[in-house]
């Protein structure tokens, strides 16, 4: 059950992060309570996952995939340069989670 929690943290998120930049600097009302009840729902999640895995690996897992999904909505949704620099810098995200989850299985 953690990892739908954990599902849900990300999901969560990335929805939140993907609207920062409609709340125009959190001067437009609807988008910056959708963004911050995004937020509010991943951060009450993920308090829900570190109660049986942990943080470490917790976090890293929830930054590194949230990380990688919004270059990826940046660059299909939001018209952002897809780089090889971004991803190679997102697969070394992903890299350092994995090994951070091989060194907590020990």
């Amino acid at each position: 059950m953690p990892y739908v929690f954990l599902l849900v943290a990300i999901s969560a998120e990335v929805l939140a992060t993907s609207m920062l930049k409609s709340t125009e600097g959190f001067s437009r009302l609807w988008p910056t309570i959708g963004c911050l009840a995004g937020y509010v729902v991943s951060f009450a999640a993920l308090s829900l996952v570190v109660r049986d895995l942990p943080v470490g690996v917790v976090y890293a897992v929830w930054s590194a995939l949230g990380t990688a999904a919004i270059v990826a909505i940046g660059a299909v949704f939001l018209g952002e340069p897809l780089t090889t620099v971004k991803v190679v810098g997102v697969s070394l995200i992903i890299a350092g989670v994995v090994t951070v989850n091989l060194g907590g299985a020990h």
